[in-house]
């Protein structure tokens, strides 16, 4: 398949819009869950940060942060995913 630009274009098995949960793991630090935060709300405009799980590792040295943001399309996820691996706080994206 190709896109209107004529650019091969990835199958996928979701259907968008829908809620996509994404986890975000880090060292635990001050600041970490807000830069994610930030991250995930340049992408997402209408995610509720209120929404937000977060867990600290068995030793307490690393936290997930899981945001569930209503996904519009592979693009979006694809572009939130990328900056988020980029960053320097963030260990894991899942």
């Amino acid at each position: 398949m190709v896109d209107n630009a004529g650019a091969p274009t990835r199958q996928t098995l979701i259907e968008y819009p829908c809620d996509f949960p994404i986890k975000i793991m880090g060292a635990r630090v001050d600041g970490f869950a807000q830069a994610v935060i930030e991250v995930v709300l340049r992408h997402a405009p209408d995610f509720d940060p209120a929404g937000v799980e977060m867990r600290p590792s068995s030793k307490g040295n690393y936290l997930a942060v899981t945001c569930t943001f209503r996904a519009v399309s592979q693009v979006q996820v694809d572009t939130m995913y990328r900056e988020l691996t980029s960053h320097p706080m963030v260990k894991v994206v899942l």
